[in-house]
């Protein structure tokens, strides 16, 4: 199944699901790489195929396996990638230096692949794959397996994509980069678009109202029992000294819970409130079981 996206102009589109859920298969599809037997895809009004040229010059596409050539250097890796799409020399010389800039790869102009880590690596890839300034960029997971500030180079760098007006469509399994950066979200599974809209919107899907994480030492089985049947309670966890409550619904579960701890004269160190994040609705719509 494809879902129709419509086209806004500096916008984030998030794909997430379970591994095997669709996600690149569909972006695959997009891109005209993939076949696919129902439905159309048109993409700036026109239907896309594989020979849409015209429509692929003005796309950007960074796959999750890196794909640069190890016998050039930096600069040159992405001066090739750009000069499939710019052919003027003077201005692919200005949109490989802006490249280099957004991924802060100034230092590492004259660098082979191989010299490069993992996470310099993924910043090339990007650099490669948005140099020629394409309106709509897809990326395919450009964070996995990099170290947590090559991570935040990266997320900084499509931050400044899309403020210079691209639109970007996303795969991810990091829900705090979708919280992050994402205007609209699709969640897939088994090929089937599960939910869409805004984190705050697929949020409201939750089947919780409130989730309370206690620090309490040495808390026993007729304790727990009693906060499960306490009002709104639909599930309680205790583990390594925290105690998790969630609730169905109400307002004041917390002050609710604090009361019946004192009254039990159960001592805690920590306690706090949240609402449901969007991996709770994640795992509510695509299940808690393991994936290959």
């Amino acid at each position: 199944m494809i879902y129709p996206l419509k086209y806004m102009k500096g916008k984030y589109w998030d794909y997430f699901g379970p591994n095997g859920s669709g996600k690149s298969t569909t972006m695959n599809c997009i891109l005209s790489l993939l076949n696919f037997t129902k439905g159309s895809i048109t993409i700036f009004g026109k239907e896309m195929k594989p020979d849409a040229y015209e429509i692929k010059e003005k796309l950007g596409v960074v796959f999750q396996d890196v794909a640069v050539f190890q016998e050039l250097t930096v600069y040159e890796n992405i001066d090739y990638f750009c000069g499939l799409y710019i052919k003027d020399k003077t201005k692919r010389k200005q949109y490989i230096e802006d490249a280099i800039h957004l991924v802060g790869l100034e230092e590492f102009r004259k660098f082979y692949p191989k010299q490069l880590s993992g996470g310099l690596l993924r910043r090339l890839n990007i650099a490669c794959g948005i140099a020629h300034k394409p309106s709509i960029i897809f990326l395919d997971e450009p964070t996995v397996a990099v170290d947590p500030q090559s991570r935040n180079n990266i997320l900084d760098g499509i931050q400044k994509l899309r403020e210079q007006g691209a639109t970007i469509l996303y795969t991810t399994h990091y829900m705090e980069e979708v919280e992050i950066i994402c205007d609209r979200v699709i969640i897939l599974d088994k090929g089937k678009v599960l939910a869409t809209g805004t984190t705050d919107e697929l949020k409201e899907l939750a089947k919780i109202e409130e989730k309370v994480t206690v620090e309490v030492n040495d808390l026993n089985e007729t304790y727990i029992e009693e906060i499960k049947n306490l009002d709104q309670v639909d599930e309680v966890t205790y583990h390594g000294n925290i105690l998790l409550v969630t609730y169905k619904k109400g307002k004041n579960n917390l002050i609710d819970l604090i009361d019946y701890l004192k009254k039990e004269s159960i001592h805690y160190n920590k306690i706090y409130s949240e609402r449901p994040t969007l991996n709770d609705v994640f795992l509510e719509l695509t299940g808690k079981e393991l994936r290959d």
